[in-house]
């Protein structure tokens, strides 16, 4: 078996076990919140992030009540977020940027103060619907425990998922990595027992 069959399999039992592959940062289906939320998960869980935003959104509920936002307020309220201040700099400016138009390359994207190709490809998969792979920490671990890849490098992760996913697959594939990269193939004790991958996962063959 191939490594273009293995995730095909790996796929469909990944459908079946999560069938809403949905984006666990809630957005409300606002682009611009969850550039800002997305921004705001560096080094943070989604979980808190999610918390975080709800006073975040009721106190600038716009676009361009983020742009004007005071700099001081607003460290204070994404605080908890971690790297607060480098986080804030960036989502006022970034606000700044998109007050007339909202990008929808991964070029323009990139244009933005903080935001890099994982920010990037969640906005393209999940709010463009074009393909679109995010490499976030549960992506790159699983595709190098499934053997597809031997690389921590999110870039040589994504190419790699690239060629071996259908492009309509992509943005749904990893979100729904990340509930297994939860649920089961942890990064510390994986519950490799009874796993549902195992006959199709190098690294349960290996053990």
């Amino acid at each position: 078996m191939n490594d273009k069959e293995r995730i095909l399999i790996i796929i469909e039992r990944l459908e079946e076990l999560y069938p809403a592959a949905e984006c666990e940062l809630v957005y409300e289906g606002e682009p611009w919140k969850l550039l800002v939320m997305a921004r705001l998960s560096a080094q943070c869980t989604d979980k808190r992030v999610n918390i975080v935003s709800e006073p975040l959104f009721e106190r600038y509920p716009t676009v361009k009540a983020m742009a004007d936002a005071d700099i001081t307020e607003l460290e204070e309220i994404v605080k908890p977020c971690g790297l607060y201040k480098v986080k804030a700099r960036n989502i006022i400016d970034s606000c700044k940027m998109i007050q007339n138009k909202f990008p929808d390359t991964m070029e323009d994207l990139l244009k933005l103060p903080g935001v890099g190709r994982k920010i990037a490809n969640l906005i393209l998969g999940d709010v463009f619907h074009e393909p679109a792979v995010v490499t976030d920490t549960h992506c790159i671990r699983l595709t190098n425990r499934f053997g597809f890849c031997k690389s921590e490098n999110p870039l040589v992760v994504e190419r790699t998922l690239v060629e071996l996913v259908p492009p309509e697959k992509q943005s749904d594939f990893c979100h729904r990595l990340v509930w297994f990269g939860r649920d089961r193939c942890t990064a510390r004790s994986p519950k490799c027992a009874g796993c549902p991958l195992a006959d199709v996962c190098v690294s349960f063959v290996v053990k």
